[in-house]
């Protein structure tokens, strides 16, 4: 945490300042108005994120940057989509092309927006694109974990494309989309395998894998099956239950909503945080991951969305009940970095 404090909240904020510059400059209203937002509301995504750097300071300069620049184009395309003008899938997945371009060195960025009406954004997502090619170009071990983080970028494009469609239809498209992994994951329900789908924490620890140049041909795959889905799904799937009474209110999907009860909900998040810390035990420097589960549930139940939610109190009351030091630390420590942003 000394770590975060000193070198990962002010860099991340400088980072954030100068890609802020840049969508200050996009000529489309909406298309700026959104670059902006994405980086107000959400800059704790990439501060999150910005832990993995933390976890190897010699290739800060490389990772940070990777990291945010990836992360806000996440958000940039989560606001677009989610206050889109278009319901058009192929629009949608034209959008999330450039994720998949960022993290494949050589990839021509496109023009992303062709089916949309918004169209000229300066060069903020192409510039967004063309700074983690650099980045991840510049990891030694990269070329050892591109499948693996390919694999979980197309699966994240697959997610955002199902849950922005027209209402009537996203719920039959994100079954069918369940049909085609179920087989792989048994262990899931669908909407949990959706979740696990949402999360970026996968991605961000491959990128630090591949900062290390004694990185072993297995290791990609390794570290991807443990994160996902077990510390992705609990990620996103926490994310989901502190949001329960605003997606409710702006009729937006949530994962959470999919469980037959709260005690149903209770038992699969149980699970689920059982899942991500056996997870984090199997992963080289295991106190390091069991820091980001303990960190993950910490952080979002303190958030303050919780306190107007009595059945998420109810649900807050039974993960937390005997948790051990590290999260009783991290929940103290989740209201000082709130206080600090």
């Amino acid at each position: 945490m000394a770590r975060v404090y000193k070198h990962i909240l002010p860099d991340v904020r400088r980072e954030l300042g100068e890609w802020r510059k840049i969508a200050e400059d996009i000529p489309d209203p909406e298309l700026r108005k959104q670059a902006i937002d994405s980086m107000t509301a959400k800059e704790f995504h990439c501060i999150g994120g910005g832990v993995y750097a933390a976890a190897n300071l010699d290739a800060k300069a490389v990772l940070l940057p990777l990291i945010v620049a990836l992360q806000t184009i996440s958000d940039y395309l989560d606001n677009l989509c989610d206050r889109s003008t278009s319901l058009d899938p192929d629009d949608f997945r034209l959008l999330h092309q450039s994720m998949l371009d960022a993290v494949t060195p050589g990839a021509l960025p496109v023009n992303y927006y062709e089916l949309r009406e918004e169209q000229e954004d300066g060069g903020y997502l192409r510039k967004l694109v063309m700074k983690c090619q650099d980045c991840v170009s510049r990891l030694p071990s990269y070329k050892l974990v591109q499948e693996d983080v390919r694999y979980l970028v197309s699966l994240y494009g697959d997610l955002q494309v199902y849950k922005h469609i027209a209402v009537d239809q996203r719920e039959t498209k994100l079954l069918e989309w369940w049909g085609q992994h179920s087989s792989r994951y048994p262990e899931l329900k669908w909407n949990e395998f959706a979740a696990a789908t949402g999360s970026t924490l996968g991605m961000f620890m491959l990128f630090l894998a591949a900062s290390d140049e004694n990185l072993k041909p297995s290791d990609g795959r390794g570290i991807r099956e443990l994160y996902f889905p077990s510390i992705n799904g609990l990620h996103i799937l926490l994310d989901y239950l502190i949001d329960q009474e605003e997606d409710a209110k702006g009729g937006d999907l949530n994962f959470c909503s999919y469980y037959e009860n709260q005690e149903d909900l209770n038992d699969r998040l149980l699970r689920m945080v059982r899942a991500a810390r056996a997870s984090a035990d199997q992963l080289p420097f295991s106190s390091f991951h069991r820091m980001i589960v303990e960190g993950l549930i910490a952080l979002y139940l303190s958030d303050p969305k919780v306190r107007g939610q009595a059945e998420v109190r109810r649900t807050v009351r039974q993960i937390m009940k005997g948790s051990p030091l590290t999260r009783v630390f991290f929940w103290l420590n989740s209201h000082l970095i709130r206080k600090a942003m």
